[in-house]
């Protein structure tokens, strides 16, 4: 199983949870579409219209930046730890 780890901001969007197991794997696009499924409007927090990951969300599989080990395409294993963060901006 794999866990989806989710920072406050975006908790709200999968009722309240801070993680969220998900049996998808293989890639990291699975496991986002799984999400997608059962929390629509975290999903688009996290990808666009086009299904990309968003320019300003990060998101780790097993604590590498996935924009360097694939994007979406990114292996996943089955006990794998996925962490989203939305980037923070502020002035």
């Amino acid at each position: 199983m794999v866990t989806v780890l989710l920072p406050g901001p975006l908790r709200g969007e999968a009722g309240g949870a801070s993680r969220l197991s998900v049996t998808a794997a293989g890639t990291l696009r699975a496991v986002l579409d799984e999400v997608a499924a059962h929390h629509p409007r975290l999903s688009r927090r996290i990808r666009d219209e086009r299904g990309e990951l968003r320019r300003y969300v990060n998101v780790f599989v097993d604590g590498e930046d996935c924009r360097h080990s694939g994007g979406l395409a990114a292996p996943v294993g089955d006990d794998a730890e996925v962490q989203v963060l939305p980037s923070v901006a502020g002035g």
